[in-house]
């Protein structure tokens, strides 16, 4: 790591490259063990600004919501549309966003990353039609019209499910594509379409839209749920106690 040079000792090429992250770690340790500077969220005022996908909308903000309220009223929430991972990840590291939440999102040594859970995939049909049929099977499966949600507005192929349904042989018919997944469960209910949905998102609408949730005929590979953001929350106690918000809420949805 040192050369000597002289009567003193010299940094090799490799301990200059090393300095900076071991420095960023060592100030992001001292961070968390510094006192929190009398930070009070019942008190405290502050705006909080993050990016989520749908699934983050729709699963996490309302409880994340319902916990700010409660506990920290003074705390404001602004919630960013999260469809370009890419240009999310640089406002994060340019200080526009405080965090990221969402799946499929990627990796980037330049920032934390936080597993708050898994999720898994169902299957949502019109409650009627899945009254007739105690499973789905696989032949159905391939069969059924599909519903899609693209966020990025295309056809969504090819993806994960239409790899594993080739293995069979098989094919599905995307018959509509739409670019919200609330809209979803309303396109399928009282027709004779299929969709994929995250589960935690399907049971939300069960009450909502005249659909039922049946498991695939097919083993989904599941997909994490994870909080990005960088090494300043160490630094800022506020901060610092939302994301620590943000697991609890993720806590519960956990179990």
């Amino acid at each position: 790591m040192f050369l000597r040079a002289g009567a003193g000792m010299q940094p090799t090429e490799r301990a200059l490259a090393l300095a900076g992250p071991i420095g960023e770690a060592l100030q992001q340790i001292r961070g968390a063990l510094a006192p929190d500077r009398s930070f009070d969220p019942a008190t405290a005022r502050r705006r909080v600004t993050i990016a989520a996908t749908d699934y983050g909308d729709l699963v996490l903000v309302p409880e994340l919501t319902r916990l700010l309220r409660a506990e920290a009223p003074g705390i404001d929430l602004a919630v960013r549309p999260l469809t370009d991972a890419t240009v999310a990840l640089a406002k994060l590291e340019r200080g526009e966003l405080d965090a990221l939440i969402g799946g499929h999102l990627p990796e980037t040594p330049r920032c934390v990353r936080h597993r708050l859970f898994e999720e898994r995939f169902v299957c949502i049909r019109d409650a009627a039609r899945a009254k007739r049929t105690e499973r789905l099977s696989l032949d159905d499966y391939a069969t059924l019209p599909h519903a899609l949600f693209s966020a990025a507005g295309g056809d969504g192929l090819p993806s994960v499910i239409d790899a594993l349904l080739a293995r069979h042989g098989l094919k599905r018919r995307l018959a509509v594509t739409l670019a919200h997944v609330v809209a979803v469960p309303f396109a399928v209910a009282g027709t004779d379409l299929i969709a994929t949905l995250s589960e935690r998102v399907a049971r939300r609408f069960t009450h909502l839209a005249e659909i039922a949730v049946v498991m695939p005929p097919i083993e989904i590979p599941a997909f994490a749920i994870d909080l990005i953001h960088t090494s300043r929350a160490a630094q800022d106690p506020a901060l610092r106690w939302f994301l620590d918000a943000v697991d609890r809420c993720a806590g519960h949805l956990r179990h």
